[in-house]
């Protein structure tokens, strides 16, 4: 079940990446699920993997096409995201544009992460609907 409010917003990029991944999968799937791990040395992982099955409490996105399934934990660290993806000299992956975001460390790969506001959630909410 879709909520009121889009905990995360899909560039062109990332929606075209995502694309990819579920057309290019091996078993059919209906997306990929965006989830928080503790891991990494700020703290926090963001955690992504293939979607056969919704599971119940995921906030699911429509955005462009493809489908990001959001794991409930991970809903108020997530909460105003806009989900990239970049290609550069050296890596490419998902980008995670996280106002959540507290720190990173060096590498880029973990992050530390508070939750959104009981505010922030209700703003979100107020204009959206």
């Amino acid at each position: 079940m879709a909520s009121r409010f889009q905990v995360l917003t899909l560039t062109d990029a990332a929606a075209e990446r995502v694309r990819e991944i579920v057309e290019n999968a091996d078993k059919l799937a209906l997306g990929l699920r965006v989830g928080i791990k503790k891991g990494g040395c700020a703290g926090m992982e963001y955690d992504m993997s293939l979607v056969e099955e919704a599971r119940p409490g995921d906030d699911v996105i429509e955005d462009k096409g493809v489908k990001i399934f959001v794991d409930p934990s991970a809903v108020l660290f997530l909460l105003g995201t806009e989900m990239d993806h970049e290609v550069t000299k050296f890596r490419s992956g998902f980008v995670f544009r996280n106002p959540n975001e507290v720190s990173a460390c060096g590498c880029g790969e973990s992050v530390s992460l508070k939750a959104a506001s009981a505010d922030e959630l209700a703003d979100v909410s107020s204009q959206q609907g």
